[in-house]
C-alpha cells in the first residue's frame, strides 16, 4: 500500500496502407515482443485491449538505434494473414541503457474490426501481443464490467456476492461497533501513540461496504469519491444493471456513516496503524470472514480485528471537515438526481440529507490543520477542499432543480464562490481521488447554464479543465511513451484514468474533441503501450499483473493468470525505484512473483520508476476503489463515444 495512502506496518487497413512487398516469418518468435538475440533485442507495446474504430492509433517499438534503423513493420490477422505494412515513425526520445531508442508506429489507417499484431521485419524481429480494432462500445463496455466485478468482490458484510473469489460475509460485528476518540499517530503516521483507544460510549451500524483496497479498512472518503463515479458513469450506461446495483451497494454504505439525528459524519471504519497494545488491519494477513472467528476479549490486541473502531469526521453536531462534508453532500445530491423522477420523496430525502452535511463544513478551516481524510491522515493526504465544495453545491442546484426545490439559486450562487477559491488556489490539481475539480466544473457548467455567477461562467471553468489536460499534454510531449501522468510517483495509472475521463468530460460538456488523441493514447499506455508492456487492469490483455497485493485474491485465486483472478481491479503501476527497496511480507502470505514474457521487469525501468509484478509490492500492484472507479468512468464516457473519435488531438 502507498506509504502516503495506507501503509502496512512492517507491491491500417489493406487498402489504407497499400500492398505488401515484403516477406516474412510469422511463426517462431517469442511471445510478448522480445526477439531471441540479445544483440537486437527489440520489445513491441501496443494496448492489448484495442483501438476505437476512426481514432489515431499509436503503437512502440524499443530497442538499440541502429537495430530499428532499417526496421520495418507489418500487421497481421488473426490467421496471420498479412494486412498492412509500412516504415516505423521518428523517435520519440531515450528510454533507457538497454532500450534506448523509442519509435512508432501509426496504425491509425486500420479500421477493419477484428484482432491483430505487429510484426517486425528488416533489421529487428518481433511479434507484439494481439489487439482489436472495433466500435467504442465493443471494447469498452467488457471493461467497465470487469471494474464492477472487482467492486463485488470487495463487498464487505452480509451482502456478499458469489464470484471468482468468493469468499464469505465478513466483519458482521460492524453491525455494532464502538465510536472511539480520534486516534494520535507520530508525524510519519506510522505509529499510535495512545496505549488504548478510548471509546465514546456510542456505538453504530457501519456494516456492508466495500473493502477499500488490499486490505480491509473502509473509509468514507475514498468510497463517496468511488461513488460519486459510479454514479456518473451510470449516466453514460443508464441500463448497466450490475453497475447501478454497486452504486446502490456503495451509497448504502455512506448513509450508514451519516447519523442525521447527532448530526455526525463518521469517517472511518477499521485501524491500520496501531502498536503493541493495539494490533491493526495490517499486521495480518488472512481473509475478511476470519476476523469474524477470532476469540478475543477488551484489553486484548486483537480486540480491534474482531471488533473495529470506528472514528468520526468530527464531534456530534460540530463543523465537519469540508472535503468530506463536500463529497458526501455531493454523493446524497447525485442520489436525488437518480431517483427524482421514479421516487421523488426518496430523492427529497437525499436532498435534505446532502443540504445538512453541506450545511456543516468547516468552511472556516484553518489552512494549518489537516484535513481529515483517514486515521492517520498520512493514509490519504490531501490538500485542496474548495473543490469538494464546489462539487457539493454543484449536486446540490442541479438536485434542487430537477425536484423543484428553492434552494437551487443559493445552492448555484455557493457552488460559484467556491469555484472561484479553487481557481485562485495553489493546490489545483487533476482527478483523482483528492482533487474532485473536473467532475465539479462540468456539472456547475450545467448549473450556471450560461450566466454568470459570483464572477464564475462556464469559460473560466472549461479554462481550468484545459489546464488539466494541458499540464498531462505538456508532460506527455517529452515523454518517448507519451504519458500524461508521472512514472515515479505514486498513483500514475489512477492519474492516467483521471485524464482519459476528464478529456471525455470535457469534450462531452463543451464539442471541443482537441484532446481526443491525448485521451486514447493515455487509454493505451495504462493498458499496455507502456514501456513495461503490461496493462495495468488485472485480466485486461495478454500482460497484466499476476500477483496483486490483495489478499483476498492472493490466497483464493490464481497465481498464473489461468484461474481464478481480481479481475477489473487497477493497480498504482510504475512507481519511484527508490520506494522498491522493501517488499511486504507475512507468514500467511503466498509468495507470488510474475515475470513478463520475457527478460525481468527491471530490463524495463526507467527515468527513476520501477515495476514489479510481486505480491509484496503494494508500491506497484495494489489495487484500489479509487484507482478502479476512476478508470470505470473513463471507460463508459469512451463507450459513449464522447471525445470525438478521430478529432484532431494533441
Amino acid at each position: 500500500m502507498n506509504p502516503l495512502r495506507k501503509p502496512w506496518l512492517l507491491v491500417a487497413t489493406t487498402a489504407g496502407l497499400g500492398t505488401l512487398l515484403l516477406a516474412v516469418t510469422l511463426h517462431g518468435l517469442p511471445y510478448g515482443g522480445d526477439t531471441t538475440s540479445a544483440s537486437t533485442m527489440v520489445a513491441i507495446r501496443v494496448d492489448q485491449v484495442g483501438y476505437v474504430r476512426g481514432e489515431e492509433k499509436q503503437a512502440y517499438v524499443m530497442g538499440p538505434s541502429a537495430v530499428l534503423a532499417e526496421a520495418r513493420f507489418t500487421v497481421v490477422d488473426a490467421k496471420d494473414k498479412m494486412v498492412a505494412a509500412g516504415r516505423l515513425g521518428a523517435a520519440t526520445g531515450r528510454w533507457n541503457a538497454k532500450y534506448p531508442s523509442v519509435r512508432t508506429v501509426d496504425l491509425s489507417a486500420l479500421n477493419t474490426p477484428g484482432t491483430y499484431r505487429i510484426v517486425l521485419t528488416g533489421t529487428a524481429a518481433g511479434r507484439s501481443p494481439a489487439f482489436r480494432i472495433a466500435d467504442a462500445d465493443e471494447l469498452m463496455t467488457p471493461l467497465v464490467r470487469d471494474n464492477v466485478r472487482f467492486l463485488q468482490a470487495q463487498r464487505d458484510g452480509a451482502d456478499v456476492l458469489p464470484g471468482a473469489l468468493r469468499h464469505g460475509p465478513s466483519h458482521l460485528a460492524d453491525e455494532n461497533a464502538t465510536v472511539y476518540a480520534d486516534p494520535e499517530y507520530d508525524e510519519e503516521g506510522n505509529e499510535l501513540l495512545d496505549e488504548q483507544l478510548t471509546p465514546t460510549g456510542d456505538q453504530v451500524d457501519v456494516s456492508g461496504g466495500w473493502f477499500d483496497a488490499g486490505d480491509f479498512l473502509k473509509f468514507t472518503g475514498t468510497t463517496s469519491y468511488s461513488v460519486a463515479e459510479l454514479l456518473f458513469a451510470q449516466r453514460d450506461l443508464p441500463n448497466a444493471t450490475e453497475l447501478s446495483d454497486e452504486a446502490s451497494h456503495g451509497l448504502d454504505w455512506i448513509d450508514k456513516m451519516w447519523d442525521g439525528d447527532s448530526e455526525t459524519l463518521y469517517a472511518q471504519v477499521g485501524i491500520g496503524a496501531g502498536n503493541d497494545a493495539v494490533r491493526t488491519d495490517h499486521d495480518v494477513w488472512r481473509l475478511p470472514e476470519a476476523d469474524d472467528r477470532l476469540d478475543v476479549s477488551p484489553g486484548d490486541p486483537d480486540y480491534t480485528i474482531k471488533h473495529r473502531p470506528v472514528f468520526r469526521a468530527a464531534d456530534p453536531g460540530e463543523p465537519i471537515s469540508p472535503n468530506l462534508a463536500g463529497r458526501v453532500a455531493a454523493v446524497f445530491a447525485l442520489a436525488a438526481q437518480r431517483a427524482a423522477d421514479t421516487a421523488p420523496e426518496e430523492a427529497q430525502d437525499w436532498l435534505d440529507k446532502a443540504a445538512a452535511v453541506y450545511d456543516l463544513a468547516d468552511t472556516g478551516h484553518d489552512p494549518d490543520e489537516q484535513l481529515v481524510t483517514a486515521f492517520p491522515d498520512t493514509f490519504y493526504p490531501e490538500d485542496s477542499w474548495q473543490d469538494d465544495m464546489e462539487f457539493g453545491g454543484a449536486e446540490l442546484a442541479l438536485a434542487a432543480r430537477e425536484l423543484g426545490d428553492d434552494r437551487e439559486d443559493d445552492w448555484a450562487d455557493a457552488a460559484a464562490g467556491w469555484a472561484g477559491d479553487y481557481l485562485d488556489s495553489d493546490v489545483k490539481g487533476t482527478l483523482d481521488v483528492a482533487d474532485v475539480s473536473a467532475l465539479a466544473h462540468v456539472d456547475l457548467t450545467t448549473v450556471l447554464a450560461g450566466t454568470r455567477t459570483n464572477g464564475i461562467g462556464a469559460e473560466e471553468l472549461y479554462e481550468d479543465l484545459r489546464r488539466q489536460l494541458e499540464d498531462g499534454v505538456a508532460r506527455a510531449e517529452h515523454d518517448p511513451f507519451g504519458a500524461g501522468a508521472v512514472y515515479d510517483d505514486f498513483d500514475a495509472v489512477p492519474h492516467t484514468f483521471g485524464l482519459v475521463a476528464t478529456a471525455r468530460l470535457y469534450a462531452k460538456a463543451t464539442g471541443d474533441t482537441r484532446y481526443a488523441t491525448f485521451a486514447g493514447r493515455q487509454r493505451g499506455w495504462a493498458l499496455g503501450a507502456n514501456p513495461w508492456g503490461t496493462s495495468f487492469v488485472i485480466g485486461a490483455g495478454e500482460v497484466y499483473p499476476h500477483c496483486p497485493e490483495h489478499q483476498l485474491a492472493n490466497l483464493r485465486g490464481s497465481h498464473d493468470g489461468k484461474g481464478a483472478i481480481l479481475r477489473g481491479a487497477v493497480v498504482n503501476g510504475p512507481n519511484a525505484a527508490a520506494k522498491l527497496e522493501e517488499l511486504n511480507s507475512f507468514p500467511t502470505m503466498k509468495k507470488c512473483a510474475a515475470a513478463p514474457p520475457t527478460g525481468a521487469w527491471t530490463d524495463f525501468d526507467g527515468k527513476g520508476a520501477r515495476y514489479v509484478d510481486d505480491v509484496g509490492a503494494w508500491q506497484t500492484v495494489e489495487p484500489a476503489l479509487d484507482f478502479t472507479t476512476t478508470a470505470l468512468l473513463a471507460f463508459a464516457l469512451t463507450a459513449q463515444g464522447e471525445g470525438g473519435e478521430g478529432g484532431e488531438g494533441q
